[in-house]
């Protein structure tokens, strides 16, 4: 069998069962956990990522006459090996010198034996993606710094050979970052995570050229800040490319999951306060985005395709930087608190899910989630020391914030008004500059309610596989949750979430948010119905009661629908209570929809429609425009 040759799960034999595999754990050597020492977090922390590692070893491959997938962790999800699984080492390693249990170290040795089929054979010490050998290996930065955690922390639980091995394996892999990595190489989190790396493997391998490189990449981080708000601009190609609104590439998920991380923590190894300081304003901006129940607000940003509600797919968590800066900001202590409860709620059979609905509507987690994410609890566990104020005492901004705030590097708005939380985005940044994929065209990205968390969250236009390796495909048919007016002209798709040039104003009178849109109708290609595809939208705020509007600006009738894809789950009870009227019983209230004209379902084979953006299931609700109607108004309120 060829080394990298895909096979299919029926090849790989029985899974976990495995007997001590080259070390055996030393008593006096591994550290264990003492719950009475441990924080609410901590515990919180330490409790979820031993749920991770023991779902993750009941997946691992256990069939030593087939070498490409013995000791792998495989993706009943995909179907596949995820090349990056070897990330899982670190956490592994991390549960073996917590509990002293034998099977994890036994596990992170077979993972580490398995990851030579993801080492790219050009000789230049680097890792691949996939276990195609052209896949591409800029992830190498992301498990050269997981190994290095790993040996840094807990190598002592090797032997002395196996541990230079290892090291050996690690210094090819860092040594690639320095020779390949610049400040032009792919997107922003590659290189900002690069400062990370490089600087904590110069200190482990006393390479000064590597902590040298660093400070180089180091000193350019301001020039990639947005002004007021200082969120990280750059993931895109080129990364710096403005779109014709003059705006630059921004991805909430990736850098608060990615590229803060790094950032932070050369900070605080480097002791450098000025960058702290101006690290501090950067989170601050971020942490805007951050949803009252812990969720991460990407709904716009460049790789929406990866949103997950609690972050992104591939990314590795928020923890680390909001946790180690909560001394500096206790709400970032709140918020790495939140998001660790997210991520435990989205846990399914042990895996995390890349949303809220995978457990209701039967999808299967992909592996990567979890290998991912547990890296980042166990950096957090093993840095318990430096940690601060990380519990829920002040409370994150969008929790308490009243009126709206506009970002003018993003073109989008955050709303707040007693209960409700709103998102309206007008960014008009294409990712990999196809088509609009994530919310524009003054959309109503994100709605929420404190009584019954998310109503609407913006998925993709279309779903597109832009990473295929990186992402799951859709369980059934493929439906927008954006809210949108639409059209079809000739079986073409018409709708203002492809209108890049839609104008938002709003006015805040009278205790009454107004969100007020003049979008055309456009087609993936951006091509506009002109005058005839004219519309006005409002979204209007209260205490008590959010309102939907849609005016037709022409009197022609075209067959126009406001598409409302409201968030519920397989199992919430749905009674129309009239031909205007519908409502959606939830754990925390009911949410009561009205209209004026009569509200239709979609018809799809289950009750529910799931989208993989951001792992969410919508009762896809249409109001058409009857005849002689030009304005379709939907009110929503909870009881």
């Amino acid at each position: 069998m060829k080394r990298r040759s895909f096979v299919h799960l029926s090849a790989i034999g029985s899974l976990g069962l495995m007997l001590p595999y080259g070390c055996i754990l030393d008593s006096s050597k591994h550290k264990v956990m003492n719950s009475k020492d441990m924080t609410a977090f901590q515990k919180q922390s330490f409790n979820l990522l031993k749920t991770w590692c023991d779902a993750m070893i009941r997946a691992q491959v256990n069939n030593p006459s087939n070498p490409v997938l013995d000791g792998t962790l495989y993706c009943h999800a995909c179907d596949t090996v995820h090349g990056r699984a070897n990330d899982a080492i670190y956490p592994l390693m991390y549960m073996a010198d917590a509990t002293g249990d034998q099977k994890y170290l036994d596990a992170a040795i077979k993972l580490m034996d398995w990851s030579k089929n993801v080492d790219k054979p050009d000789g230049s010490g680097s890792w691949t993606n996939d276990l195609n050998p052209k896949s591409w290996n800029g992830i190498t930065v992301f498990t050269a710094i997981a190994l290095g955690e790993a040996l840094h922390h807990h190598g002592h639980l090797l032997t002395k050979e196996m541990k230079e091995k290892w090291e050996a394996r690690l210094k090819a892999g860092i040594d690639f970052v320095y020779r390949k990595f610049d400040m032009h190489f792919s997107h922003i989190n590659y290189r900002f995570t690069a400062i990370y790396a490089l600087r904590f493997l110069g200190d482990y391998f006393n390479e000064e050229k590597y902590i040298a490189r660093s400070k180089e990449f180091a000193a350019l981080i301001p020039k990639y800040l947005t002004e007021p708000n200082k969120l990280i601009f750059g993931e895109d190609k080129p990364d710096n490319e403005k779109s014709a609104k003059g705006l630059y590439p921004v991805d909430i998920g990736y850098n608060v999951e990615e590229t803060l991380n790094g950032l932070v923590q050369y900070a605080i190894i480097e002791q450098d306060e000025e960058l702290l300081k101006l690290l501090t304003e950067s989170m601050n901006g971020h942490l805007e985005f951050m949803l009252p129940d812990g969720a991460w607000d990407n709904s716009f940003g460049t790789r929406q395709n990866k949103w997950t509600y609690w972050g992104s797919r591939t990314t590795d968590g928020c923890q680390p930087a909001f946790a180690l800066m909560a001394n500096r900001n206790p709400a970032f202590g709140t918020a790495a608190v939140l998001n660790t409860e997210l991520l435990e709620r989205c846990t399914v059979n042990g895996l995390l899910a890349g949303g809220v609905h995978y457990k209701s509507y039967g999808v299967k987690p992909c592996m990567h989630h979890t290998f991912s994410h547990a890296k980042n609890l166990a950096f957090v566990l093993d840095n318990t020391d430096k940690l601060q104020n990380v519990d829920k005492e002040k409370p994150i901004p969008r929790a308490v914030k009243d009126g709206v705030k506009h970002f003018p590097e993003l073109d989008v708005w955050l709303g707040a008004r007693g209960p409700w939380k709103s998102t309206v985005s007008s960014y008009d940044q294409i990712w990999k500059k196809k088509y609009s994929v994530a919310a524009t065209g003054g959309s109503l990205a994100v709605l929420w309610h404190k009584k019954v968390g998310p109503l609407f969250t913006a998925s993709m236009a279309e779903y597109m596989l832009v990473e295929p390796n990186n992402q799951q495909q859709q369980p059934e048919e493929d439906f927008c949750l954006t809210p949108r007016v639409e059209r079809f002209v000739n079986d073409v798709w018409y709708t203002n979430i492809h209108d890049l040039k839609a104008i938002v104003k709003n006015t805040d009178e009278n205790g009454i948010i107004n969100f007020e849109v003049l979008a055309t109708l456009t087609n993936r290609e951006k091509e506009t119905l002109g005058t005839s595809g004219g519309f006005k939208l409002n979204y209007l705020f209260d205490k008590e009661i959010t309102t939907i509007k849609a005016l037709r600006t022409t009197s022609e009738e075209n067959g126009d629908t406001l598409v409302l894809p409201i968030i519920s789950s397989t199992g919430e009870k749905v009674v129309q209570t009239s031909e205007n009227s519908i409502e959606i019983h939830k754990d925390g209230g009911v949410v009561v929809m009205e209209s004026n004209v009569p509200i239709t379902l979609k018809v799809s084979e289950k009750e529910r429609i799931f989208n993989q953006v951001p792992g969410m299931e919508v009762l896809p609700i249409l109001l058409g425009f009857p005849k002689g109607v030009i304005n379709v108004n939907c009110t929503i309120t909870i009881i």
